[in-house]
């Protein structure tokens, strides 16, 4: 019942944010084509529900050819192939603002799993892939707030990037992922919209942890 009024609420949003944002949006855009490489998007392959592929909307944020340079899919702090515009749009996630057409076309949801990218390594087992992409990912989610500095935490790790992001932050993105799904409804996914704003202007907070109490642990 509730995927159904999920999707309503899904098309009203987006219709609305695009309205309401499409000033900065088109700041953005302009921006981007006068800086840096000239490039204003940068569209990528991702897995959707029920294991379908798409391409993802971003603001282009990094060098064109990032994926072949060293740190492969993989972003560290100051990562030297982020552009100067692009620190700005990272760190504010506006760069994930155009992922509102994927949802007006019915791949992504507001909110929900984030849509894996096809990496050397598979991210999570295929039967973690089936039960979390039972649902349409999501533009922001439970996993996107826990690991709101991503960057950070592969950059302190002792692991390699790699090493670390496999072992440690995909399996722990599996359990929360699955979390999500067990609580599915309305009143989480609003409070996990208010969580990703809020954690943009207080990066800081273990907010996250008092609106789920009983979350899994690393």
């Amino acid at each position: 019942m509730y995927k159904t009024a999920k999707r309503i609420l899904d098309i009203a949003l987006s219709v609305v944010a695009l309205i309401v944002l499409a000033p900065l949006l088109l700041l953005v855009m302009v921006v981007l084509k006068f800086t840096g490489e000239r490039q204003v998007f940068y569209r990528q392959e991702r897995m959707g529900v029920n294991g379908s592929y798409f391409r993802i909307w971003k603001f282009a944020t990094m060098l064109k050819d990032s994926p072949k340079m060293d740190g492969g899919f993989n972003t560290k702090t100051n990562d030297p192939r982020v552009l100067p515009v692009g620190r700005f749009l990272r760190k504010t996630k506006i760069n994930e603002l155009p992922q509102l057409f994927n949802i007006l076309l019915g791949e992504m949801s507001i909110v929900g799993p984030r849509p894996l990218v096809d990496k050397p390594y598979p991210p999570y087992s295929d039967e973690d892939k089936r039960i979390i992409y039972s649902v349409r990912p999501g533009l922001t989610g439970l996993g996107s707030v826990v690991f709101r500095d991503e960057e950070r935490i592969l950059t302190e790790s002792p692991l390699s990037a790699e090493e670390c992001y496999a072992k440690v932050i995909s399996p722990y993105k599996g359990r929360l992922e699955k979390y999500y799904l067990a609580h599915f409804g309305l009143w989480t996914d609003v409070k996990l919209v208010f969580l990703t704003a809020w954690v943009v202007f207080f990066p800081n907070s273990k907010l996250v942890e008092k609106c789920f109490r009983d979350l899994p642990r690393p």
